[in-house]
C-alpha cells in the first residue's frame, strides 16, 4: 500500500513512524513538506520519500493523508484535486468536515476524517473516523489500518459525533493534565518536592488508568473498592463531589463540543470565501 502525506507535521511523523514498526516499507511512503528541516528530520529518521513540492508520482497513492494546517488545507489541496481518481483520501485536520473537503477537492467523495489525539505520539492515542458512503467497507479498513498504528480507533456514522470524539478524547488529553498538575501541587502543599511530587502524581494516575483498561471492570465499582466507608478516600471523594467536579468536567466537555462545532463552521465559511 502506497501513502502520500501532504504535511510532515508532529502527527504525520507519529503516524509514519507507526506505520514503519507494523512493518510498512519506507519505500511506499511519500511525504510533500515545505519545510526543509522537516524533511531532512524525516529522511534521516524513517527513510521515507520526501518532497518540497508534488510531481505526479506523489500523488499515484492508494492512500493521500491530509495533513497540514486547517487553515493552510484550501491552498493546499489545489495541486491534489486534478489527480485525484481511486485514491482515499484521509484528512487528520481538526474541525474540517467532509462537505468541506469534498468541496475543496471538487466534489470528490472517497474520503475518511480522523480526530486523533496527542498520545498517539507514543503510539498510544485514540482516534475517531467517520467517512463518506462512497467509502467502501476495505477502504475504510485501509485507512483505519495507518490510524490503527498510533493507537485505537473508532468509527461512527453520524459525522456530528466528531465534535464529541474532538471533546472527549481530542481535547481530553489536557484535562488529564490539569488532574495530574492538581494533584502534583496537592502532594507540594503536603510537602513533597516537586520531583517527588510530580513521581506520585504521574505514577498514580498511569496505575489507575492501566488497572482500568486491563481489567475492563465497570468504573464505579472500581472506584467503590477503593472507598471504605469513613476512610480517607471517602473525605477526599465527598470534598471533590461537593465541589462540584462531575458537573465542572461535564461542563468543560459540553464547552468544548460547543467550540468544536462553531470551528467547524468557521472553517467552512472562510472556504466559501
Amino acid at each position: 500500500m502506497k501513502i502520500t502525506f501532504l504535511g510532515g507535521g508532529n502527527m504525520a511523523n507519529a503516524l509514519i513512524g507507526g506505520l514503519l514498526k507494523q512493518g510498512a516499507k519506507p519505500g511506499n511512503i511519500t511525504v510533500l513538506e515545505l519545510d526543509p528541516v522537516s524533511r531532512q528530520r524525516l529522511i534521516d529518521n524513517y527513510g521515507v520519500t520526501c518532497l518540497a513540492t508534488a510531481d505526479a508520482s506523489a500523488w499515484c497513492a492508494d492512500i493521500i493523508v491530509l495533513a497540514v494546517k486547517p487553515q493552510q488545507m484550501q491552498a493546499a489541496l489545489q495541486t491534489l484535486t486534478p489527480h485525484l481518481a481511486n485514491q482515499i483520501v484521509v484528512s487528520i485536520a481538526a474541525g474540517l468536515r467532509l462537505d468541506t473537503l469534498s468541496r475543496w477537492l471538487g466534489s470528490f467523495r472517497r474520503i475518511v476524517r480522523a480526530m486523533p489525539n496527542t498520545p498517539a505520539m507514543i503510539g498510544a492515542g485514540v482516534t475517531g473516523l467517520c467517512a463518506y458512503p462512497e467509502v467502501s467497507a476495505s477502504e475504510r479498513q485501509a485507512a483505519e489500518s495507518i490510524l490503527h498504528a498510533v493507537g485505537s480507533t473508532l468509527w461512527v456514522e453520524d459525522e456530528a459525533q466528531m465534535d464529541a470524539i474532538t471533546a472527549i478524547s481530542g481535547s481530553g488529553p489536557a484535562y488529564v493534565f490539569l488532574f495530574i498538575e492538581a494533584l502534583q501541587h496537592a502532594a507540594e502543599k503536603l510537602g513533597f518536592q516537586p520531583e517527588a511530587a510530580r513521581q506520585l502524581a504521574l505514577q498514580t494516575f498511569t496505575g489507575a488508568a492501566s488497572l482500568a483498561a486491563q481489567t475492563g471492570e465497570n468504573l464505579v465499582l472500581l472506584r467503590q473498592r477503593v472507598t471504605s466507608k469513613g476512610g480517607t478516600t471517602e473525605a477526599a471523594l465527598q470534598a471533590m463531589l461537593a465541589g462540584g467536579i462531575q458537573e465542572t468536567i461535564l461542563a468543560g466537555a459540553l464547552a468544548a463540543n460547543a467550540r468544536s462545532i462553531e470551528l467547524g463552521k468557521l472553517l467552512d465559511q472562510e472556504g466559501h470565501q
